[in-house]
């Protein structure tokens, strides 16, 4: 899909407050704050009312928030409940940085705008790559983080951490400390911590917060007295000087002060509350419902006129009220005092909170802020109207891809309103589905159907809108779609064809991005039965359904599919004409950014590989990497390192080619895609051809493959490259039998043919070569070399023949000399031995054992750009490679000189004439 306009960020949640006048100075804290400078994470840590946030407000408003001299530029967010959803979460973390850093992370709000669901990492990497150039030290706090419990939202705040650029310091305030390493932060001194301990109020800080501030002029005894029993808390010493403000016996209000946290807030609350007016005391409890408060949504809860006057009096008196905008028209409670009105309006007036988040849903939905209107529909437990709302709203949440929000809204209505409103049950399966979960799926599309089966496509005489209308108009395609996408997870090939002929059978004429889907769903259990023509077919009608309503990047989508099953047809130039077909049509739309183009240039980046044209494979790729990655489908992030590492080997830089190849693994996105090429079959490839034998085996012991296993077409690939690791183990070891692998790579040679894979057959006909050469079959080793080159001639295949090193090279000149022919010549002359290859990282498990070797080709280029005024992200995009490469060839490096510091390293390379 498309991308989509953006949802509007709440600009208050970005508002860094300002210092409160009369605050109390606290140089010791500040001086910890400072630290955070030198760290990637400060915590500042301790239940609530513990000054956690004016804290950092006075930190980044003073000098004490500078470096070297320089200010430090300042962000901030308040987060709350509904950024658990990680693309809404991720969206204000690049919108408060854009606060101080106008313009940043235009690449990563494009991945997040996208209706396709973007990988977290492939996000963040986009955005740490901008933040890399940082010139000023930068923080962002991130207030009240315990509100965080998305473990995918967490597990970002980590890989954040890992990658962090020296210049940007992060800050988690929060209640609790949250599920990221700090364990090996702290270790590595890269963690400076302020808990509840260091926010405690010393005596000294109490006096002159009750003394100074409050103008209570209390004894010293009266203040080390309050100061011991509230233990330095700061909430209940500002509660305490509320209740003592007018009072003649302060010091027997402090003698009868007594309890824990909890109790003495509670009786402190109960004082204050008790000495404010009736009306005033009312309007607190009845907007404690609310989690931001303006002047007109007051009085719609209080039936009061003077909302914004009563608000702005709050603030003025102190009593727990914080600005969230210099116009001071949104307000919140202090959270600790929002949760003890809550309280107190639940044990004095239970009755009226239902009725109060009703009359909030009412208002916020007149505003048009429709999500706001659905969470308090279901806070009143109107769940009929929070369910009507949200069927307005499902064909723009489908549409942007925000299932994690549309999913918990679902799961909060009852059965009965699932039931009753189909639409919403259909939705719900989906939106599990697409966040991962499958419990529970049957049920709710059984659910749709006898809803079906009951009353067809009758509304009972609703009006529901003709958006609505539309989506139950749509719902038995769209339910027959599910379960075709249920059964393809599932590996049931018959039953998502079933699903998706169905679909097929149901959709409307003008429907075609239901008719789209059923399509591609059915290609893909085609692809994945080896049935290609049909997966063709399917895919090519797929195309042409989304390119008639002008969803390119759905386009840009089938394309990729359709490109990679031409492949394994071996119609290279197809393939290539393919992409260059889509490149065209995106060019005809004239977008900023349309997600699909730069799968397109990775595309014919393979293309140029294979035809052994290295310059022009990097040219494709450094205009992938010009686009940036919101121009990328979720695949694009590993093909484009599954190529380049292609690249690096036939350049000879195999650890390089195996670094990728690694962070292809790691980024690997099927996106429903049939597995047919998995990234750890061709890293083990490379191991074989280089040498690490062992570790090649190693992964096919792993995945268990063996010569006597069935065939099937979704293990051709990984059982192709155990023959090829079997051919590399008897020319290394002399040991095997290979006859055994010949009659394997007769039996895949069969079923290859039979299903129509040239590509395939161009493969296998070459280890057959190579196997029957080790045999000492002269004849028949050149007669499959002849049937591979028959082939592989018309479709310009190159990289396949001299990946195979010398023993090829030799096959070659036995072909030549019976049938001589400019095609084979041109394979010879490229095959020339090569130097000595150089040794590939050995793996034990995960784990990497590079041995002490002359520096490879790329770590050379590296070393060469140290000599340079170039910084880590510039040097990559100069060698166009990720900086995590730069960084492992960096590393390895490193260790082969001997040195620890870039300096050394060119010193050294100067030293041994290596620059």
């Amino acid at each position: 899909m498309e991308r989509v306009m953006p949802h509007p960020l709440i600009e208050t949640k970005l508002y860094l407050p300002s210092p409160r006048p009369g605050r109390v100075a606290r140089p010791r804290l500040r001086e910890r704050l400072d630290r955070g400078l030198a760290a990637k994470l400060l915590v500042v840590s301790a239940p609530a009312g513990f000054g956690k946030t004016t804290l950092l407000v006075d930190w980044l408003a003073s000098a004490g928030g500078a470096r070297d001299g320089e200010q430090v530029r300042g962000a901030w967010l308040a987060l709350d409940a509904a950024d658990n959803d990680p693309a809404r979460f991720w969206r204000y973390v690049v919108g408060a940085l854009r606060t101080v850093l106008p313009g940043v992370g235009q690449d990563a709000l494009g991945l997040l705008e996208d209706s396709r669901p973007p990988a977290v990492e492939l996000v963040l990497t986009t955005l740490l790559n901008e933040l890399s150039a940082l010139d000023l030290d930068t923080v962002l706090v991130l207030d009240d983080y315990h509100v965080i419990d998305a473990p995918p939202v967490h597990e970002g705040m980590a890989f954040l951490l890992a990658h962090l650029p020296a210049r940007l310091h992060l800050v988690l305030a929060t209640r609790s400390d949250p599920p990221l390493p700090l364990p090996r932060l702290r270790a590595s001194g890269d963690l400076v911590e302020v808990r509840a301990a260091d926010l405690r109020f010393t005596a000294q800080e109490a006096a002159s917060y009750l003394n100074d501030v409050m103008g209570l002029e209390l004894g010293p005894d009266d203040v080390h007295a309050l100061e011991g029993r509230t233990e330095g808390w700061i909430a209940a010493l500002q509660l305490a000087a509320l209740s003592m403000t007018g009072r003649t016996d302060v010091s027997g209000f402090i003698a009868g002060f007594t309890g824990d946290d909890r109790y003495v807030v509670d009786y402190l609350v109960e004082e204050v509350l008790q000495r404010l007016p009736v009306d005033l005391r009312d309007f607190l409890l009845r907007t404690s419902v609310l989690d931001r408060m303006t002047g007109s949504l007051c009085n719609a809860l209080t039936g009061r006129v003077d909302g914004r006057s009563v608000l702005e009096a709050l603030e003025r008196d102190n009593l727990f009220v914080v600005p969230l905008d210099d116009r001071r028209h949104w307000y919140r409670y202090h959270h600790l005092f929002a949760d003890v009105l809550r309280g107190r309006l639940l044990d004095e007036q239970p009755g009226v909170v239902t009725g109060l988040h009703t009359t909030a849903a009412t208002w916020y939905e007149q505003q048009g802020d429709v999500e706001e209107a659905i969470r308090h529909s279901l806070l009143g437990e109107d769940f009929e109207r929070a369910g009507e709302l949200v069927e307005t709203v499902l064909p723009a949440f489908r549409r942007d891809r925000r299932e994690a929000t549309l999913r918990g809204w679902l799961e909060a209505l009852p059965r009965p309103v699932l039931q009753d409103r189909p639409i919403l049950g259909n939705a719900l399966a989906g939106a599990r589905m697409s966040t991962g979960e499958f419990d529970g799926v049957d049920d709710l599309l059984d659910a749709t159907e006898e809803w079906m089966r009951g009353v067809g496509h009758a509304l009972e005489g609703r009006a529901r809108g003709a958006a609505v209308d539309e989506e139950y108009r749509r719902l038995p395609a769209d339910l027959a779609v599910h379960r075709a996408g249920l059964a393809l997870v599932r590996g049931d090939v018959e039953q998502t064809v079933t699903h998706a002929r169905a679909a097929l059978d149901l959709v409307g004429e003008e429907d075609h991005v239901s008719r789209g889907a059923a399509l591609a769903l059915g290609g893909l259990a085609a692809w994945s039965t080896g049935d290609l023509e049909t997966a063709h077919t399917a895919y090519a009608a797929c195309l042409v359904e989304f390119e008639l309503i002008d969803h390119v990047s759905d386009v840009l989508g089938c394309s990729i599919t359709l490109g990679d099953i031409e492949v394994v047809q071996g119609r290279l130039r197809s393939a290539a004409r393919t992409y260059r077909a889509a490149l065209d049509l995106a060019d005809r739309h004239h977008r900023p950014v349309l997600r699909g183009r730069a799968d397109m240039h990775v595309g014919l980046a393979a293309r140029h590989l294979e035809a052994d044209d290295l310059a022009a494979a990097r040219q494709e790729l450094a205009r992938c990497r010009e686009l940036g990655e919101s121009a990328g489908l979720p695949q694009d992030a590993y093909r484009w390192r599954v190529v380049l590492a292609g690249i690096c080997e036939a350049e000879g830089d195999v650890e390089g080619a195996v670094d990728l190849l690694d962070e292809a693994e790691r980024l690997y996105v099927g996106d429903f895609s049939p597995p047919v090429r998995p990234v750890p079959a061709v890293r083990a490839r490379t191991w074989a051809r280089h040498g690490a034998v062992d570790a090649a085996l190693d992964w096919a012991d792993r995945v268990g493959l063996s010569l006597d296993d069935p065939l099937s077409y979704l293990r051709e690939f990984e059982h192709l490259t155990l023959a090829k690791v079997l051919v590399a183990d008897a020319r290394h070891h002399e040991g095997g039998d290979l006859s055994l692998v010949v009659t394997f790579l007769d039996r895949l040679l069969e079923a290859a043919t039979e299903g129509g894979r040239g590509g395939s057959v161009v493969e296998i006909q070459v280890t057959r070569a190579l196997a029957l050469q080790q045999l000492g079959d002269d004849e028949g080793s050149v007669r499959a070399l002849a049937a591979a080159l028959g082939l592989a001639e018309p479709e310009g295949y190159v990289r396949t023949f001299l990946d195979e090193g010398v023993p090829m090279a030799t096959l070659l000149a036995a072909v030549e000399r019976r049938a001589p022919s400019a095609y084979v010549r041109r394979l010879r002359s490229a095959s020339s031995p090569a130097p000595a290859t150089q040794p590939v990282p050995r793996r034990s498990g995960s784990a990497h054992v590079v041995p002490v070797e002359p520096l490879s080709t790329r770590e050379r280029d590296v070393l060469r750009l140290l000599d340079t005024e170039l910084n880590g992200p510039e040097i990559a995009r100069e060698l166009v490679v990720s900086l995590n490469t730069v960084r492992t060839h960096t590393k390895n490096l490193y260790m082969k000189l001997g040195v620890t510091s870039r300096r050394a390293a060119v010193r050294r390379g100067r030293e041994l004439d290596l620059l």
